[in-house]
């Protein structure tokens, strides 16, 4: 287990160079590696050596939990994926963690499930977004920072804002969405994604966003700050390029295809472990084993949904049916263990066929029957 003077030590560390060094991990574990890139992903590092310092006995860090009224059983899925943090740090930087993250946003009472939403803002208030409509955001000064029109939403680069803003915009099942970010990056964000991203780059040493989902970045070409996509325990190093990510959570690896450019893969894992990508070329990182390996693909496969397509060549039947259910914002139940061994080849147009004609042409390959009730389908 971390020790107190040992965390201290690292996040100083980590707060001066503002980098992770392989040496200053070396010797940890990787739930303990897990535990200091997550402070450093979220911003945490100044907090928690602040929390730290004020906390000089396991006392006050009971007093601290109790006041936050913090359960000790988990209540909401994401307590599972955060409490293994616990046992590695006996709670004290947990308990900064787990307040900014579950407890400083608000619920989404009334907001449809089907919504556009972005949280602005220290408050973390929540804009739905109309993809008709247009609206600006403004800081808290109330200058106008960003600019929504339609299916964008675009960041002015000029904006005056002092202090580090994150925003979060999470894109529901069955749509996709735009986003220029204030360097001139542009961000394709497909269906069930969370991006999050600064009102403006602030920081004099990199670039850095925050991806769950799948995303095609066109990076601003920028030498003196690199861009940096972290995306679970990956993190993709670049100057200027194009590229897709697709890091859902459901899926056992987190995928980089480069369309052009060059970009570098790391992971918390192996911090010594650097992956060089060139066009044409897919990286995966499996989650399990915390291998990376690389082979040369169709990069069409991979960037036809910015044009509403979904392309499927050789792809099981089961992974297929996920990406439908993204695609169009359905489940589907499959009953139908035969087509379980099954590969797809097809294309389809999201905006022309409904996810009726896709079931109904998928069906004259593979013999199967459907039903379609509101949002669910079962297959047998």
């Amino acid at each position: 287990m971390l020790r107190k003077a040992r965390i201290k030590q690292l996040l100083k560390k980590l707060k001066t160079s503002g980098e992770i060094a392989p040496e200053d991990l070396r010797g940890l574990t990787d739930a303990e590696k897990e535990v200091i890139r997550t402070l450093y992903d979220e911003n945490l590092v100044d907090e928690s050596l602040d929390f730290l310092e004020s906390l000089n006995t396991d006392r006050e860090l009971e007093k601290l939990k109790n006041r936050l009224n913090i359960p000790e059983t988990p209540v909401i899925p994401m307590w599972k994926y955060l409490l293994k943090y616990a046992a590695v740090l006996a709670g004290a930087i947990t308990v900064v963690y787990l307040y900014q993250v579950l407890f400083s946003s608000p619920p989404e009472y009334g907001i449809a499930e089907d919504a556009i939403k972005l949280r602005t803002g220290m408050d973390r208030e929540i804009k739905v977004i109309d993809q008709t409509g247009s609206q600006q955001f403004v800081s808290a000064s109330g200058e106008v920072i960003a600019e929504q029109q339609g299916n964008t939403i675009r960041y002015k680069p000029g904006a005056k804002v002092d202090e580090l803003i994150f925003h979060e915009l999470h894109i529901p099942y069955g749509k996709i969405f735009e986003v220029e970010l204030s360097d001139g990056t542009q961000v394709h964000l497909n269906s069930g994604t969370r991006i999050k991203y600064p009102v403006k780059f602030s920081d004099p040493r990199k670039r850095e966003v925050f991806i769950d989902g799948e995303a095609y970045f066109k990076v601003a070409k920028d030498k003196e700050h690199p861009f940096l996509v972290h995306a679970d325990a990956v993190t993709v190093k670049v100057l200027g390029t194009e590229f897709n990510i697709s890091s859902y959570r459901e899926d056992a690896e987190v995928k980089t295809v480069l369309i052009e450019g060059s970009v570098a893969m790391t992971n918390s894992y192996n911090t010594g472990s650097k992956t060089i990508l060139k066009p044409g070329t897919k990286g995966s990182w499996n989650r399990t084993s915390h291998t990376t390996r690389t082979e040369k693909v169709d990069i069409e496969l991979y960037t036809s949904w910015t044009k509403g397509e979904l392309v499927f060549r050789e792809t099981p039947f089961e992974e297929s049916l996920v990406k439908l259910e993204r695609k169009y914002n359905v489940t589907i139940e499959n009953r139908n263990p035969g087509l379980a061994r099954k590969k797809l080849n097809a294309r389809f147009s999201v905006d022309v066929e409904s996810i009726s004609d896709v079931l109904k042409s998928i069906g004259e390959v593979f013999a199967y029957n459907y039903e379609i009730k509101d949002r669910k389908i079962v297959i047998y």
